[in-house]
């Protein structure tokens, strides 16, 4: 019986498959046995490699993405002048068979001749710097978080209850404490009097709750961990300053910086571990050619920082539609067909920082009362779950940036939110404008907070 063969295209036929490894490197350029050659890793032996795939008169070669040890290899071969694919191992996975490095190298080289390798995502080269920046500085943060939670630990088993009294151990008054601990000084009395003038609690509660047992191992411990957690503070304080210069030197050398500025926004605040030393507002105004990331209710700088570091505005270019960009995001779901009917339309697994930073931002979307993505949201959470509205909404959010930022549009809600100190500076304008026509504002119910109308009203009735 004779057998029928299928031929499929050639797409690229001057290509090269690599099996990227921690001490060596296998090169195919066909499929014969004389055709894969291995070569080491260090710089030498990747230019070499570069001069053989040219003589050979490659143009176009693929690889996975194992690891980190594709990244020196990458930009070696990109530098030299070849189109270089770098794809997902799940789409290499060979056909039940031996496994080994010159096979895997053939397997690679003969998928990418088909073209039948993706490419994967990378960003340019400046949004790789910052993300390299920040990323570290993201593992700064959660070391000194680490470091807090032991400190907390030994401050119970000297018998510190410092976390009863203090809502932040190393807030003002907590870090205070914990210093003075440190230089010996276990008197509560004399522990007491760092309390911060803002602190809940007096003087005589957090006396009581300084009450040590002196165990020295204890204290010892304590000493490390305070040491550490001083020394990842100066990193992240050098982290912030190596940001902020990278981000104005960049805005500086661009051929057309905005001029104008953006709308001030007080009641975005930043949390303690926000970035320090730098107006983001602005910076990221003019890194995003005038478009206002921050006009978004809930979108805040953390999130901002990291749709700059992760993607950037040439990044977005790559993808050719709002959908492309969720479906990256694998915020989208995946359906799967059969017989036209859906079998599964669940969101694929998986998640990447921007992920975790959008889904962040759609989970303080359910609190907000009197806005458009609020709205959305209660719509999806009472139909479905919340967990549901936060993926649908990060997914809203998703589109929304790309069409901000590839379009140059700027946010433009149906229904333009106002936070809680808009509000009041609005109230305070207009208690200003009633009291030039000689009116008390009090007297008719204008009041900034619920705190001060029970004060007028207790004084009335004090009066009376």
């Amino acid at each position: 019986m004779q057998k029928n063969s299928i031929s499929m295209q050639i797409i690229n036929p001057n290509c090269a498959g690599i099996d990227v490894g921690s001490r060596s490197h296998f090169v195919s350029i066909g499929q014969g046995s004389k055709d894969v050659r291995e070569f080491g890793v260090y710089a030498v032996d990747l230019k070499v490699l570069g001069k053989w795939l040219h003589s050979k008169r490659i143009r176009s070669v693929a690889m996975e993405s194992t690891g980190a040890y594709w990244q020196n290899l990458f930009v070696e071969l990109m530098n030299s002048g070849l189109e270089v694919i770098l794809t997902n191992g799940k789409f290499t996975k060979n056909i039940n068979r031996k496994k080994t490095d010159v096979l895997d190298c053939q397997w690679i080289q003969k998928m990418h001749t088909l073209g039948l390798l993706p490419s994967s995502f990378l960003p340019d080269e400046t949004t790789e710097k910052l993300r390299t920046l920040c990323r570290h500085r993201s593992k700064m943060i959660a070391q000194k978080a680490d470091t807090s939670h032991k400190m907390q630990k030994f401050l119970k088993c000297l018998n510190f209850r410092l976390d009863v009294v203090v809502r932040d151990v190393t807030g003002q008054t907590g870090i205070k404490i914990i210093k003075a601990i440190c230089s010996e000084d276990l008197d509560p009395l004399s522990l007491a009097k760092h309390r911060h003038y803002n602190c809940r609690k007096t003087e005589e509660e957090i006396a009581k709750a300084l009450v040590s047992n002196e165990r020295q191992d204890y204290l010892f411990g304590l000493k490390q961990e305070y040491r550490r957690y001083e020394f990842y503070k100066s990193m992240i304080e050098e982290c912030d300053m190596e940001i902020s210069e990278f981000l104005e030197h960049y805005i500086t050398k661009k051929e057309e910086v905005v001029a104008d500025l953006p709308k001030k926004k007080p009641y975005k605040r930043q949390n303690k571990n926000g970035l320090k030393g730098i107006d983001l507002n602005i910076l990221s105004y003019q890194y995003f050619n005038g478009v206002d990331l921050l006009a978004i209710p809930v979108v805040s700088h953390s999130t901002v920082l990291t749709f700059m570091s992760e993607i950037g505005p040439e990044g977005l270019k790559k993808f050719d539609s709002a959908n492309r960009f969720a479906s990256w995001l694998r915020l989208a779901p995946n359906n799967k067909m059969s017989g036209g009917r859906i079998l599964s339309n669940r969101i694929p697994k998986g998640s990447n920082r921007l992920k975790i930073a959008l889904r962040n931002a759609a989970n303080a979307v359910g609190n907000l009362k009197d806005s458009d993505l609020g709205k959305f949201f209660k719509k999806i959470a009472f139909r479905k779950s919340r967990q549901a509205a936060i993926t649908a909404t990060a997914r809203k959010l998703a589109v929304i940036l790309w069409n901000m930022i590839t379009k140059k549009e700027q946010y433009k809600p149906t229904n333009q939110y106002v936070f809680l100190d808009e509000k009041r500076r609005a109230i305070a304008q207009l208690r200003k404008k009633i009291s030039k026509f000689g009116i008390d504002p009090n007297g008719i119910g204008i009041f900034s907070r619920p705190s001060y109308k029970l004060a007028y009203e207790k004084r009335i009735s004090d009066n009376q």
